[in-house]
């Protein structure tokens, strides 16, 4: 897992005027917490910070007010529903070698069986507790040749060495279903050119 640097300053002014003065300047207020201290709000460089949340799950050091290093992972990112720029970032304080819960991307690898079957995602991420510093980036699930009813569970997935299920281990995280709602449209198309 990569260790993104970033430098942080401390920030004292609060509410949605300072907020919006902080993101005219290109930078994204956010607030580090963790560990039972008291939070720390944060001003955080926009450019920097949206190029280090494009890895899930990003180990962030920062650098705040060049005194301190802290290790931190993000909790909570807040996007401008239209146009997506960052508004607010929580950042959670860790540790290394302790250990986290965090969600992990599921990918699929392998084509279903041949039968036009259709493939759910019950879990988009699968939820895992691992140590801080070597957190997965995803997981890898061959679906090859699965069929109608087959379903992937939690414990069938193979996880990376020191990262254990945060969740049930019979936990549906994938499952294969029959493109019924295709074959009902279809088979009507044809009773009513019948009775045409």
């Amino acid at each position: 897992m990569s260790e993104v640097k970033i430098a942080a300053q401390t920030r004292t002014e609060f509410g949605k005027g300072a907020a919006r003065r902080i993101r005219r300047d290109s930078k994204v207020p956010g607030v580090l917490y963790g560990h039972g201290s008291d939070p720390i709000h944060l001003t955080l460089p926009g450019h920097d910070l949206l190029l280090a949340l494009r890895t899930s799950n990003v180990l962030i050091s920062l650098d705040i007010d060049g005194k301190s290093n802290e290790l931190a992972i993000p909790k909570s990112v807040q996007r401008d529903p239209i146009k997506g720029f960052l508004e607010h970032v929580d950042l959670q304080l860790v540790k290394r070698g302790e250990k986290v819960t965090v969600e992990i991307p599921v990918h699929t690898e392998g084509e279903l069986a041949p039968g036009g079957y259709l493939l759910e995602h019950v879990l988009n991420a699968l939820p895992v507790e691992a140590e801080a510093t070597h957190i997965p980036e995803a997981v890898s699930v061959s679906v090859e040749g699965l069929e109608a009813g087959a379903s992937v569970l939690a414990k069938d997935i193979t996880l990376p060495s020191g990262v254990t299920l945060a969740v049930e281990e019979d936990a549906v995280v994938l499952q294969v279903l029959s493109a019924q709602a295709e074959e009902g449209a279809g088979e009507n198309e044809g009773e009513e050119a019948a009775e045409a």
